[in-house]
């Protein structure tokens, strides 16, 4: 089998954290955690990361931060991670704010549990 796809959870919520990590492990990736942006960040530099599932409410740096931080990374394979943005307040931003930041899909909370393995699948070939 091949090596399993490492998935970063980037949420403040140990609750959601370990609820959407246990989801994902039993799909068979391998999870990383952060709890904050500066945890974000020091990840994808430390591993290769397949995809970040990006809560937009997290400590030190947003997600939205983070998310342009990322995109604008001169490593070219770190720049191009897709990220699925997860929030409880997708009404503070239109899907062009997404788009704009380089989100690549998103996920409202509470989140459907079917739809995440359906959308990290489809970013995470």
């Amino acid at each position: 089998m091949a090596d399993a796809k490492t998935i970063l959870i980037a949420e403040d919520s140990s609750v959601i954290l370990n609820l959407t990590k246990k989801i994902l492990e039993l799909q068979n990736y391998h999870i990383v955690t952060a709890k904050n942006g500066g945890e974000v960040i020091k990840q994808i530099e430390k591993q290769k990361i397949d995809a970040i599932l990006m809560d937009l409410n997290i400590p030190v740096k947003n997600g939205m931060e983070c998310t342009k931080e990322i995109r604008s990374h001169q490593d070219p394979e770190i720049s191009k991670i897709p990220i699925i943005a997860v929030t409880g307040n997708a009404n503070n931003y239109s899907m062009d704010d997404f788009k704009e930041a380089g989100i690549n899909a998103y996920l409202p909370k509470p989140l459907d549990f079917d739809m995440l393995v359906q959308t990290v699948k489809q970013y995470v070939a």
